[in-house]
Parts: C-alpha cells; sequence; structure tokens
C-alpha cells in the first residue's frame, strides 16, 4: 500500500511539473553526454596508444652514401655488411635486456615496402626517388618502449650510425592534442554537472514547496520523513534516467556514423572504439545520473522537509 502510494505521489509530481522535468532532463542529458564523450575519448587515446606503442620499433639509420650532416658518418660511406655485424654485436651485448629483437632492413627492402606506399610514384620534393637514395637501417623492437632513451646513449654518435630515431616521438603530438581535447571536455562536463546538480536541486525544492500543504498533511496523519520525500527523490531520479539514456543513446549514435561507418572505414591504420565501449560506459552514466539526482534532490528536501 505505502509503495502505491509513493509511486502514485511520483506520477502526480511529475505530471504536474512537465516543464521543469523537462528541463532537469535536458541539462542532465547535455552534462551526461559530455561526461560520457571524455570518457569514450580517453578509451580512444588509450586504444591507439597501445596499439601503436606495441608496434613502433627504435630505428638506427645506418650512414648513407655520400654527404651526411652526422660526424659519425664522416666517411661518406655507408657500413659494410661486417660492420653492420658489429653493430648489431653492440646492441646484443650492451641492450641485451632493452632489445628484444633486431631487424636489419635494406635500401631496397625500404624503398619497396616503405616508401614507395607513401610515395607511390616516387616522387618526393619534386624529385623522383630510388632504391639508391635511401638508407639502410636496423629496426629495434625494445623490451619497454619507455627504455628509448637507454637505447639512444648507446648507440648515438658510434661510427656508421647516422641517426636513432624513436617512432614514439611522431605519435606523441597527436596524443597530446587528444589528451588537451579530453581535458576541455572534462571541465565543461564538470561545469555541466554542478549546473545540473544546482537545477535538480531547485527544480524539486520548488516542487515540494509548492505541495507543502499536502506534505504537511502527511506528517500529521504519520507518514514517515522518508514516505514523504522519496516521491520528490524518485521524480528527479527518473528525469536523470531519461537524460542519461538520451545520452548513451546520442554516443552510440555518434559512435555508429562517424567512428564505425566511417572513420574506421577510411582510415584503417588505426584502432578504433564502437559500440562495446558505449555499453561499458552506459551504466556508468545511467548510475551516476541517479546518484547525483538522488543527493540533489535530498539535500534539498531538508530545507521543507526537517526531520
Amino acid at each position: 500500500m505505502r509503495l502505491r502510494f509513493i509511486l502514485s505521489e511520483t506520477w502526480t509530481s511529475l505530471k504536474r511539473n512537465g516543464s521543469m522535468i523537462l528541463s532537469v532532463t535536458l541539462v542532465t542529458f547535455i552534462s551526461f553526454l559530455f561526461i560520457g564523450a571524455a570518457v569514450l575519448m580517453q578509451a580512444q587515446i588509450t586504444k591507439a596508444k597501445g596499439d601503436w606503442y606495441d608496434k613502433v620499433e627504435v630505428v638506427v639509420w645506418l650512414c648513407p652514401d655520400g654527404t651526411s650532416q652526422a660526424a659519425s658518418c664522416a666517411s661518406g660511406k655507408s657500413p659494410t655488411q661486417d660492420e653492420i655485424v658489429k653493430i648489431e654485436d653492440t646492441i646484443n651485448d650492451e641492450l641485451s635486456n632493452d632489445v628484444a629483437k633486431i631487424t636489419y632492413v635494406n635500401k631496397q627492402q625500404f624503398y619497396k615496402d616503405t616508401f614507395l606506399k607513401q610515395y607511390p610514384n616516387g616522387v618526393y620534393q619534386g624529385r623522383t626517388l630510388t632504391a639508391a637514395d635511401m638508407q639502410d637501417s636496423l629496426r629495434l623492437k625494445l623490451t619497454d618502449p619507455q627504455k628509448y632513451q637507454e637505447v639512444s646513449e648507446v648507440l648515438t654518435g658510434r661510427t656508421g650510425i647516422e641517426q636513432v630515431e624513436d617512432q614514439r616521438q611522431i605519435f606523441d603530438p597527436v596524443f597530446n592534442a587528444l589528451n588537451k581535447a579530453t581535458e576541455v571536455t572534462v571541465v565543461l562536463a564538470g561545469v555541466m554537472v554542478i549546473v545540473a546538480i544546482m537545477l535538480t536541486g531547485t527544480t524539486i525544492r520548488m516542487s515540494a514547496a509548492s505541495r507543502r500543504n499536502e506534505t504537511e498533511i502527511m506528517r500529521y496523519v504519520g507518514a514517515s520523513n522518508w514516505t514523504i520525500r522519496l516521491p520528490f527523490i524518485l521524480e528527479g531520479s527518473v528525469a536523470s534516467i531519461i537524460g542519461s539514456l538520451l545520452a548513451v543513446g546520442t554516443l552510440s549514435l555518434v559512435v555508429d556514423t562517424f567512428i564505425t561507418n566511417w572513420l574506421a572505414k577510411s582510415i584503417t591504420w588505426m584502432p578504433f572504439i564502437g559500440q562495446g565501449n558505449v555499453l561499458v560506459t552506459a551504466p556508468v552514466l545511467i548510475v551516476g545520473a541517479i546518484v547525483l539526482s538522488a543527493l540533489a534532490s535530498a539535500v534539498s528536501l531538508r530545507r521543507y522537509l526537517r526531520a
């Protein structure tokens, strides 16, 4: 009987305060849309970073034939096979704990497998290049990608080596930009959450004020504090649930339209998040919206419905 009464009061309140409930729903929708976007953006960064960092290598560029600015290439000639073997032995001896695998890539391999894929006609900065214009290199797979500095210190400046390049440096600016975008989104989400809490509390307080006589009568006939307060809390929770569900639906639509059916098909070399990430995020958004709404409602009701 008490449950039926509480649900009846909640339904009556929802019908009476349609415009206020709509405002709570909309602000919850916007707030948790930002929160969900921040979570998914960070998930995308983590997914891409994990995939790329697992694949990136340290590239040891060997001296080319001809002029080079590096002092270690003063001879003007690329290292012989014996010299390359000595460099590999140095890596195995001094960096055995840091380097998991060494792969030698000659000029022809690099030209065919890498250069021509980026420049199909072999034209670079107005010149048509051939395999003879490329450099031999050693590709090092590290046991820990973070240990690039140790590898660089050992190999930089050695005879036959022009440059030691960490491929992570190519991606770091991209990740830094994405992290900044995530930070901005989090700040906006935080502001919107504060707005949602304040608006929810104000809405529930106004609803309680408009029904003060009814609540006083309920108190006189022996209704408990929670029996009086629960319909108002449920009122805010219903609005928050609807708003959070709209946010989840919008995020799902955005991921499906712009990521799964566009970016993932256009950019095949990057892993992207999918609907699975949205499903994992959804319960957090919904529960978070309910908790924030319930807390805001409970606090706001203390002024009008004191124990």
